[in-house]
């Protein structure tokens, strides 16, 4: 129904910027918020933050909070992770989500994308 698709990661000395991508193609009118999240080896996802693909409002994690945000392009379906004075600890690949509730406080993310691999080097 929906389709996702993560781009711009890459290798990045600690301290430099990257802009994650996510692009939404299929149903996307179902689409009422995308996600960030991300996963290093042998560890758990790790939410990241959202934001209303309506009303375009934005909710970043304590963890990253200062350094990331999330953004959404003028009218197209794609939404951006800047993230700024990457460290080390950033490594991870960098998923996209989608979900089709409307509810803000309780979304539930149904679709995934492949993923982006990020690396930090010290």
């Amino acid at each position: 129904q929906v389709q996702l698709v993560e781009s711009g990661g890459g290798l990045v000395q600690a301290g430099g910027s990257l802009r994650l991508s996510c692009a939404a193609s299929g149903r996307t009118v179902s689409t009422s918020i995308m996600g960030w999240f991300r996963q290093a080896p042998g560890k758990e996802r790790e939410f990241l933050g959202r934001i209303s693909m309506t009303g375009g409002s934005t909710l970043v994690a304590d963890s990253v909070k200062g350094r990331f945000t999330i953004s959404r392009a003028n009218a197209k379906d794609t939404v951006y992770l800047f993230m700024d004075s990457l460290k080390p600890e950033d490594t991870a690949i960098y998923y996209c989500a989608a979900s089709m509730s409307a509810r803000w406080e309780t979304p539930t993310y149904a679709y995934w994308g492949q993923g982006t691999q990020v690396t930090v080097s010290s």
